[in-house]
């Protein structure tokens, strides 16, 4: 190339350069054919800081009180433990993003219920992730105090699952 076309192809590129931030575009990528063999592909790209979120307001709304939820099957009542029950000492925690079933199989009884003794290793419940069915052992002997979730519900990675006594 010669340095006339190499300056032109300079002032090309500071175009689109320019175009990308006028228009507020994070990429641009053009073909310039000069002839056959003659071919320039530019691609101007620009990186973005992502805004931080505004946040949530803080409005109070009041609102009439209702039923409380009725727990489910085998689960116990909630409990105002004045607290979250993953910090409880006794709480056991989901190890994995996925769906929470309390028995073996429909129709089947749950695992395990309020007030039930379970040893070190026992299976609790089963998380469904990914199509695998992983079981999920009290990691020591005890008392289930508390069920946490419902069955067939979807559960986070470190949500309490149960509390034991």
């Amino acid at each position: 190339m010669s340095n006339k076309e190499f300056s032109s192809d300079v002032a090309f590129i500071e175009a689109l350069a320019e175009m990308l931030r006028k228009n507020d575009l994070t990429e641009i990528e053009v073909r310039r054919e000069y002839a056959e063999d003659k071919v320039l592909d530019v691609r101007v790209a620009r990186t973005v800081q992502a805004a931080p979120a505004p946040a949530a307001p803080t409005t109070t709304i009041p609102v009439a009180a209702s039923p409380a939820p009725r727990p489910a099957e085998g689960a116990s009542a909630p409990q105002d433990t004045g607290g979250d029950p993953a910090q409880d000492p006794g709480a056991v925690t989901s190890p994995m993003v996925g769906t929470a079933y309390l028995q073996p199989e429909p129709g089947k009884p749950s695992f395990v219920a309020v007030g039930d003794a379970v040893k070190e290793g026992q299976t609790l419940m089963i998380i469904e992730a990914m199509k695998t069915m992983n079981q999920i052992p009290a990691p020591r002997d005890g008392t289930v105090k508390r069920i946490l979730v419902e069955d067939g519900a979807p559960v986070e990675f470190g949500a309490p699952l149960f509390i034991l006594g």
